[in-house]
């Protein structure tokens, strides 16, 4: 079967979406389909273009069976409101020619990855003209998010303008004929948009629990970053966003400065990395890592006692982090700053603890109370590996993209939402 994907993040780095859609392609690539892709050069999560992915502009290139056709984008300094809409606006843009393109190779399924939602009516339109069935994958809402955050500032009649744009978002997704997220309660907000119901899918972030085991020795990170062979690791891996409450991190390190035998490590990229690092300044007990490379997942997962996973309130059941499945592989328990209720509050009842959102002493006590408890960590740990085994194996949810694929031939045959 053709295939395109259409989605501005795509790299084979441990880095969210662009993981997701890499790692897609890839299995998809090697079980038999001809796999393209129409994407941007890799940007994220450190919101910047290496100056050797930045020419040619437009350019075709071969990775993993894939053939991938990049565009280019704008990339701001310091991603805002009107920043990010332009941002997302110059790839839907510049993505144009080559999506375009596409047409005389006749793909039976177009794929388009949100975010990037304002990309959606051009794989849409991609999918209409060539007969091919469309789809969308919904990663996070972002058009919920950036209005509950106040991402898009406050103007006057901003009221007027989230009905129109909700409006707007509704009709774009009950175009599609397959639309599907990434857990259980975006499934049921896709529905609430509008979104018929036979159409929508689950399809979660996989993880490789073959290859990201957990380490059954110490992290060769403890050593790296002199790190005492006693201490317990609170470790926090991933994108370094708004969305994310970052600076509780160096809140609660501050209350637990007179506990040495707890160290915080913070490791990524992101708009956030500044302004935590000035935070973090003074604070012996917190170590700061670039982003790391993807054959050292699992070293640097297996450098966590406990992960962190701490989340704004206004993000919850909007996304689903796609860290919480390597850190639950790593069989180590998650301490979350998330409420009850939550599906992040469900799917760690036995393999985590949770604390309120923006609560800097409730996370410290959390932490201290696991530091100081080898046999409950361990317990949670064991959990946590069960949880990633049973529900987010990779291959089991790749598997089940490719049933889904099969089953739209009929559709592309005699297909329906036109």
């Amino acid at each position: 079967m053709k295939i395109l994907l259409y989605s501005a993040n795509f790299a084979p780095e441990p880095t969210g979406v662009g993981k997701y859609s890499g790692e897609m392609a890839a299995w998809l690539a090697a079980h038999g389909h001809q796999v393209r892709v129409v994407c941007a050069p890799p940007y994220y999560p450190a919101w910047r273009v290496a100056p050797a992915d930045a020419r040619p502009p437009w350019r075709r290139e071969q990775w993993q069976g894939v053939d991938v056709w990049r565009a280019p984008l704008w990339v701001p300094r310091r991603p805002g409101g009107l920043t990010r809409v332009l941002h997302l606006l110059s790839f839907a843009v510049a993505s144009l020619p080559p999506l375009l393109a596409q047409l005389f190779w006749r793909p039976a399924v177009v794929l388009t990855v949100a975010p990037f939602l304002v990309c959606a009516p051009a794989g849409w339109l991609v999918a209409r003209l060539c007969g091919a069935a469309a789809w969308l994958h919904v990663q996070d809402f972002e058009v919920d998010v950036a209005f509950r955050m106040g991402l898009l500032g406050a103007p006057r009649g901003q009221g007027r303008v989230r009905a129109g744009v909700m409006l707007a978002e509704r009709g774009l997704l009950r175009r599609f004929d397959r639309v599907s997220s990434i857990s259980r309660r975006m499934v049921e907000r896709l529905v609430h948009k509008g979104v018929d119901a036979a159409r929508v899918r689950l399809l979660p972030n996989g993880v490789d629990v073959q290859v990201l085991r957990p380490l059954q020795r110490p992290s060769a990170y403890r050593a790296e970053l002199g790190i005492a062979p006693e201490a317990v690791v609170a470790l926090f891996s991933g994108t370094l966003g708004a969305k994310q409450d970052l600076l509780l991190i160096p809140r609660a390190a501050q209350l637990l400065a007179q506990h040495p035998a707890v160290v915080f490590v913070v490791c990524g990229e992101g708009v956030m990395k500044d302004e935590l690092a000035a935070a973090c300044t003074g604070l012996a007990n917190v170590h700061l890592l670039p982003l790391q490379p993807a054959e050292r997942l699992a070293e640097l997962l297996g450098l966590a006692d406990i992960h962190l996973l701490t989340q704004s309130a206004q993000a919850e059941d909007l996304v689903l982090p796609s860290k919480l499945s390597g850190m639950l592989a790593s069989g180590r328990p998650v301490v979350a700053t998330v409420r009850p209720g939550t599906e992040i509050a469900e799917l760690l009842a036995d393999c985590g603890v949770l604390v309120p959102p923006d609560d800097a002493a409730a996370l410290a006590a959390a932490v201290l109370g696991l530091a100081s408890d080898a046999p409950r960590r361990r317990r949670l740990g064991a959990r946590a590996r069960s949880v990633a085994e049973q529900t987010l194996g990779a291959q089991a949810v790749l598997q089940q993209l490719q049933a889904e694929l099969e089953a739209l031939r009929p559709q592309i045959d005699a297909p329906v939402c036109r």
